[in-house]
């Protein structure tokens, strides 16, 4: 049976993974360790913000060693997990279907959204246990006529804890992540290898393929070879390692950026209800209910307790212009992005005063981003090979890198269809 190396055990690393074992014997290669959820008490910790303990956001990765936070260029804080199941286990577990970009270059995925409907239960059960705050914050959103729904979540059938701790690592199991693809995998023969960072690609001149995968594994460098590789590292560290192999990428890194509209609210309750709990899509962002807990550690705005916290969020849809590389990463908001921002800004004040809170008394998070991708988009022309023609003719990507523009939309449903499709193509090539 011939050989596979997937890259990443996120969204697209796992669904790969599963859908290829079989028609190959695949290997996973995690950068990361198991994942384990955020184990300390948020409260306690907290109190010491007031005195300056907690310096930079990149002081969580000393808390909770699943995240890790780069710093572009303009101090824009960028989030992502290095654990198995990557960072869909700090995302707050939305499913949903994103795609409009992808169907403009000819590409349906219908087939692929009818079989994730099969295998990742969707639910938005959730309602049942809405606090009075959500759903007057629901309730104000209608009267402005901003069309609320509630957010549909992937989810396991195991009960929810409304602990709000999501994006900190499911504690009861109840959020659905990429580690049960993962499971799926190995259960039929896959090897899983963690804290097994990929350093680059051998290519060979002669035949432009690629069949070793140099690596640092526990201190040490190791070669893997395989006859198929997919690179699934996620939107920041995919495009790092095709130009530690000599592939450029395009500078069209998008971030979709997050930004808190906050206020204190007596007993609101926001840190033990489910995060996003109903969104609101707008032109070119979208808001939803959420405590963003990067600013509740790290923003001088934010020491207050976490319950007396009230907060809107503001997801971006952001311009396609940004790289990461090695050594710098680079994005910024352009000035279409904070026109943007200033209108979705405006709308939350507006929500939030429609529920008793004086302009004066809100306050503004920290600027970050969890949604990496595009800077291998692809084009009409790759819309049946899924294969951009500078990469060699056995390396596929099946993450978020591929996604032609940014979604301003939690993209991890779109980026297990992707990879669906994908595996597919790769199985066919291969044959």
């Amino acid at each position: 049976m011939k050989k596979a190396i997937v890259i990443g055990s996120g969204a697209g690393g796992a669904m790969a993974a599963k859908e290829l074992q079989g028609h190959f014997q695949v290997t996973v290669l995690e950068a990361g360790g198991e994942f384990k959820p955020f184990q300390f008490d948020v409260e306690s910790l907290a109190r010491f913000r007031k005195t300056g303990v907690y310096l930079d956001e990149r002081m969580i990765t000393g808390l909770f060693p699943s995240m890790r936070i780069r710093k572009a260029t303009s101090g824009m804080v960028l989030v992502y997990g290095k654990c198995t199941g990557g960072t869909t286990t700090l995302s707050c577990g939305n499913g949903m279907r994103c795609d409009q970009g992808l169907i403009r270059l000819g590409i349906d995925l219908d087939p692929e959204f009818e079989e994730l409907a099969e295998e990742v239960p969707l639910s938005t059960d959730h309602q049942k246990c809405w606090s009075p705050i959500t759903k007057s914050l629901y309730r104000v959103c209608e009267e402005l006529g901003y069309e609320p729904m509630p957010t549909t979540k992937m989810v396991t059938g195991k009960p929810c804890a409304q602990c709000s701790r999501c994006v900190l690592g499911c504690r009861t199991g109840a959020k659905w992540d990429s580690r049960e693809l993962l499971k799926e995998a190995i259960e039929k023969g896959a090897d899983l290898k963690t804290n097994c960072a990929v350093e680059k690609l051998r290519i060979d001149p002669k035949d432009h393929t690629v069949h070793f995968v140099y690596t640092r594994e526990n201190g040490r460098s190791k070669i893997y070879f395989a006859d198929l590789i997919v690179l699934a590292a996620g939107g920041l560290s995919t495009p790092i390692i095709l130009e530690q192999s000599g592939i450029s990428c395009e500078p069209t890194l998008f971030v979709d950026p997050v930004l808190c509209v906050a206020a204190e609210y007596k007993n609101a309750g926001q840190d033990h209800q489910i995060p996003m709990a109903f969104l609101m899509e707008r032109d070119g962002y979208m808001l939803s209910p959420y405590i963003d807990y990067l600013s509740y550690f790290f923003n001088k705005s934010w020491r207050l307790p976490s319950s007396d916290i009230l907060s809107m969020m503001i997801k971006l849809s952001d311009s396609e212009a940004g790289a990461s590389r090695s050594q710098t990463l680079i994005k910024d908001l352009t000035r279409r992005d904070r026109e943007r921002l200033k209108t979705a800004v405006s709308e939350c004040r507006a929500i939030l005063g429609k529920m008793g809170v004086a302009n004066k008394d809100m306050f503004l998070g920290t600027i970050n981003a969890g949604h990496p991708g595009g800077m291998l988009p692809l084009t009409a022309n790759e819309a049946e090979s899924f294969h951009n023609p500078n990469l060699p003719e056995n390396l596929y990507i099946a993450d978020a890198t591929l996604l032609p523009e940014s979604l301003g939309n939690p993209p991890i449903y779109t980026t297990l269809a992707l990879a669906k499709r994908v595996a597919k193509v790769c199985t066919k090539a291969m044959a």
